[in-house]
């Protein structure tokens, strides 16, 4: 096996889809561990991989792991582990607040170790990863990574101190991107369009609107006042919006994301 997943949760399947779907791996080379049944059966369905209920099979199978669980299992699931890990195999990680220097100790031994923090967009092919190695990773393993990463979205290499950022600013967001398409649309319903419409509205306009921050290089600042008329109605709701204070709890929901992620 080439690539092993500890863990069959939601990241791990947007994950798993990606690479299969762009033939970064095939499902034969691929092999997942979880102790639910449904979990492992869910994707074993789904995308044609190994399924086991044994961490261990995947670690002793697999050259690339992902250790897509929860933060408070790392240590747990690394003890079982790290006897079995072989020079040259990389464990990669998903968990905030797990830095390379901790994992290298629960490890115990010299490993490669690519910390990660992909979000669920990954499901549309439209994830964003952060990427940060430990120096026991060469070049050529770090730009193997990152294309298996690329196969759901864009990676990008950071440095570690920003990796709790990223929690806050891309890891969690699509949650609040989800909530302001989720406000909008139930405004329009209250106007009396279809819901199901309104979705369709809300979530096309930041798509939209998105592609336009990445694909134009303009400041998002210059964007809005593009779509602000004098006197019309964009500059009206946007001026609702700064009296009901959009930039500032936008600001106070990214700053405590980051501080719980330094916490975890």
């Amino acid at each position: 096996m080439k690539l092993g997943f500890i863990g069959c949760g939601n990241m791990a399947g947007a994950m798993m889809g990606g690479i299969i779907k762009n033939e970064i791996f095939k499902p034969d080379e691929i092999i997942g561990a979880d102790i639910s049944v449904p979990g492992r059966e869910s994707v074993k369905k789904k995308y044609g991989i190994h399924v086991t209920d044994s961490n261990k099979e995947v670690v002793e199978n697999a050259e690339v792991v992902v250790f897509s669980i929860k933060p408070q299992y790392y240590q747990e699931v690394i003890e079982e582990v790290r006897n079995l890990v072989k020079p040259g195999q990389i464990m990669l990680t998903i968990a905030p607040g797990k830095t390379l220097e901790w994992l290298g100790k629960e490890f115990g031994k010299d490993v490669k170790i690519v910390r990660t923090m992909p979000n669920t967009p990954a499901m549309a092919g439209e994830g964003m990863t952060a990427v940060c190695p430990n120096e026991n990773v060469t070049r050529e393993e770090l730009e193997y990574i990152c294309r298996i990463l690329e196969s759901f979205g864009k990676a990008e290499i950071i440095n570690e101190n920003l990796m709790d950022v990223v929690v806050g600013v891309s890891g969690s967001s699509p949650a609040y991107v989800f909530m302001f398409i989720e406000s909008m649309a139930d405004a329009a319903v209250a106007g009396g369009m279809p819901r199901k419409q309104a979705y369709h509205f809300a979530a096309q306009a930041v798509l939209g609107s998105a592609k336009m921050v990445l694909e134009t290089g303009k400041h998002p600042g210059e964007l809005k006042d593009m779509v602000c008329s004098p006197g019309g109605t964009t500059i009206e709701a946007v001026r609702v919006l700064e009296q009901k204070g959009l930039r500032s709890a936008v600001f106070e929901a990214v700053g405590a994301c980051v501080n719980a992620a330094r916490t975890i």
